[in-house]
This record gives structure tokens, sequence and C-alpha cells, in this order.
């Protein structure tokens, strides 16, 4: 079929495979072109199939010449549907581990069910015996607890007392007042159920008491802070709750690990373009912003680039470095005081008019639409392909 990119709202509703797979050929091309990593041999990604999650597993397979792998949920093509980009991203990924002789193997499912983790433990003992890291970069909506099947639907607000602020609608360029309602107190907890570290401490129980966790293992999830113009609907909205949930995570974690000498970190990341990220009132409007600014200063990354850093410079270095928190900090750049300032200056001045030289937008719109595999170059989108795409090694 002849794939165009439909929106709807924040969401593609299609992907191209061709361009997914520019896009992860693009990312592993890149590792391949940096110095090689002494890090993990065996890596489990506990959501694998985009953005850093992704960056994760082709760091790890192509960077440090790891076994890697997969847990994903995506969807394969359907009459007259495309599959999602997740998809074409891990086939594209799977060819690749193949073509270089690395281990590499998916199991598509329900990360927080009981059944996709004992599948995953079945593999990891048939396949290796133990695991030495484990990166937990699950960014789903919506969960169903594998105890007690109660549903949890996550929400994205502020707590407390309404908030409003400028907003842009990144497809049209148009600047807007938004007011965002505060959560009940159901909608906070029900965001803590599904974005916070419950699931992630139940991956991490299971795995030690089937035996599988190596000696110092360690484990990484995901967490984003940013700057106080975002703080209400982020740091201090609902979302920042399940990230303070997934912090308490980290240090139980490890704790738990301490008879193995394991690790858990939250490595706080930069802002980029995500599914996610666009679904936030105000931050499509900060990143293109800030976007524009670290271009200009030449310290602009994307998620390949952080998951090098994480690994060759952080994780893996011959140390450490924490912040006061414990945390690993990604966010370096954009937090600088010379980027933040000039974003504050910049913020007020935003408007309809104004958006295309102020800002990035258009980076930003290319950043979204590279998500699901369009605009990238040397690809005909005119042309028909064959949306039905199987994944090698897929279980």
């Amino acid at each position: 079929m002849i794939i165009k990119p439909k929106t709807r709202g924040f969401i593609c509703t299609t992907a191209h495979p061709e361009g997914c797979r520019q896009n992860v050929q693009e990312q592993i091309n890149y590792i391949k072109s940096k110095d090689p990593i002494k890090g993990p041999k065996k890596v489990l990604v506990i959501g694998s199939s985009t953005g850093y999650g992704l960056a994760s597993r082709i760091t790890a397979a192509f960077g440090c010449g790891a076994d890697t792998i997969g847990v994903f949920f995506e969807k394969p093509a359907e009459e007259k549907r495309t599959a999602t980009a997740g998809w074409y991203n891990m086939a594209a990924f799977e060819e690749e581990a193949k073509k270089a002789g690395l281990y590499s193997k998916s199991i598509n499912g329900d990360a927080f069910s009981d059944e996709i983790k004992e599948k995953t433990i079945e593999l990891i003992k048939k396949d290796w015996g133990k695991v030495d890291l484990i990166i937990y970069s699950l960014a789903a909506p919506r969960r169903t607890h594998p105890k007690t099947g109660e549903v949890f639907n996550s929400v994205i607000k502020p707590i407390g007392k309404p908030y409003t602020n400028k907003t842009v609608n990144f497809h049209n360029g148009e600047v807007s007042e938004i007011t965002v309602d505060p959560a009940t107190e159901d909608e906070i907890r029900q965001t803590v159920a599904v974005m916070g570290g419950e699931d992630w401490e139940m991956w991490i129980e299971a795995l030690k008491t089937a035996g599988v966790l190596a000696d110092g293992v360690i484990t990484v999830a995901f967490s984003y802070i940013g700057p106080e113009l975002t703080h209400a609907v982020y740091k201090n909205g609902t979302i920042g709750k399940a990230k303070e949930h997934l912090e308490a995570s980290a240090k139980n974690i490890t704790n738990f690990l301490k008879d193995i000498n394991g690790k858990a970190y939250i490595s706080v990341n930069k802002a980029l373009v995500t599914q996610s990220s666009s679904a936030i009132p105000v931050v499509p409007l900060y990143i293109s912003l800030l976007f524009k600014i670290m271009k200009e200063k030449g310290i602009h990354e994307g998620c390949i680039e952080q998951l090098y850093r994480l690994f060759a410079e952080r994780l893996y270095a011959n140390t450490l470095l924490l912040d006061e928190e414990g945390r690993i900090r990604l966010d370096d750049f954009e937090m600088r005081e010379d980027v933040q300032n000039e974003v504050a200056r910049l913020w007020s001045s935003v408007n309809t008019e104004n958006i295309e030289e102020t800002t990035d937008i258009k980076g930003y719109r290319e950043d979204f639409f590279k998500l699901f595999g369009f605009g990238l170059p040397g690809i005909n989108y005119d042309e028909e392909c064959n949306e039905k795409v199987d994944i090698p090694n897929i279980i």
C-alpha cells in the first residue's frame, strides 16, 4: 500500500516500514561510529520498541556487543492498517542484529502481566542463565494489575489547583492559552499505579526469585524533571507523583539486590519529542524553544546520543557521578543556566505570529513524524511498500 501519515491529535495512526527501518539504521550507524563500550553482555530491555528503550537496545547490542532480549507490546499490520511504528522498529533491529552476528530475541505482549514475566524468565534460563543489565522503559497509558485485575488509567494533570499557561498545536503552529483542571485523588492514585515503580519492582523480584540475575546486576529506569516552567504539569503534577514513586522503587530494589551486589538507578534524561511528551500541555512549546537554543549552542541530543552517554560516560565509566538524590543526570545540558535563561526570555514573547522564527517548531514536527517513519530522506513516500513485515526471532 501507499502509506501516508494520518494524525489524530498527538497520535499518528499510521507508520512506514521503510522509514522506521531507516530511523533504526541511523541510530545503529551513530553507535557504530563511536568508541566501543566495555559494558554489559546480557541485556534485557523492558519496553524496547521506541524512544529510550529502543536506543538502549541499540546501544547495548551495537555499542557493547551484548546479547539482548526485548520486551514490548506492538501490533502487526492488519488488512488496510499498518503495523505500529514499534513493530517496524523491532523488525529492523532484529534483522540488523542478525547480520551483525548478535544474539537477539523479542517477546511481544503485555509487560505488566505475569505471563510475559514468566515467558521472559524461561527464555533467560534457556539461552543465557543470567542477565547483567535490565533497562525498564515502559511508557503505557493503561495498566492491568497482574494480581488484582484492576485496570488503571494515567492522566496528565496538575495537583491542587487549575494550571493556565501557553501551549502550541505543533501541527499548525497555533499558540494558545490552556487551562488544565487539577487531578482527583483517584486520578493521582491511578497514574502512580501505571507510571510508578510497582511493576519495575515486580520484574526485579520475579527475576531474582527465578535465580537469573548476575552478581553485580544493574537496572535502570528513566525519568524527567525539567525546569520550573513545566513543573505544574510535570514534576509537581500527576506524572511527578509517579516519578517520585519510581525513585522510591529504585531505593527499594537496590536494598532488595544488596546480597548480590546489585544496584538500581534512575536516569534523569532530557526533554525529547515522544508520543508521551506530545500529549502534555505546555511541553511541546517548551521543547520547541529548547531545541532551537540547544542546536544553536551545539549541545542538542536525541535518544541515541543520550543513551551512548549513559552507557559510556555513566554506567560503565570508571566513576559513576550521581546527584545528591543518587540519580544519574543526562539532563545536564538542558538544565544549564544559560540554556534555561534563554528559554525563559523567549517564553514571554512567543506567539502564533513569531513561532517559526522564535522556536524550532519545524524540528519538533520533523522529530514527531520521524517516530512513525515519515519524513526521512531518500524514501519515496508516493511508492507502494509492503506493510506486512515479520519480526525475526519473535516469541
